[in-house]
């Protein structure tokens, strides 16, 4: 797997791991929980292949953010000059005010 510039993707907070995909869903670098995962990869570029033919007026340009929300974390991907950029972060939902 050839490294790519991570354009400071390690800095983004509570980052537990990415990937950087090429068009063809290719893992060009990975770090963290997400080291190597080829099962993310490969399931995120189907979703993104999925989302880009989903047009919800004439308008509207193809999906360039998708977002999985989980109980303890969240998966975000962004498409930007022919890369996938995934990001694994921490998640915490907001506990609703008991005292309300």
């Amino acid at each position: 797997m050839s490294e790519v510039y991570a354009h400071n993707i390690e800095d983004i907070p509570d980052q537990l791991g990415y990937l950087i995909l090429n068009e063809d869903g290719a893992v060009l670098s990975s770090h963290g929980d997400l080291i190597n995962d080829e099962k993310t990869a490969k399931v995120f570029m189907r979703m993104v292949q999925i989302a880009w033919k989903v047009k919800l007026c004439e308008e509207q340009r193809s999906v360039q953010r998708l977002s999985l929300i989980f109980s303890n974390h969240i998966l975000l991907a962004t498409v930007s000059n022919g890369k996938i950029y995934i990001v694994k972060k921490a998640y915490v939902p907001e506990q609703a005010d008991s005292e309300s």
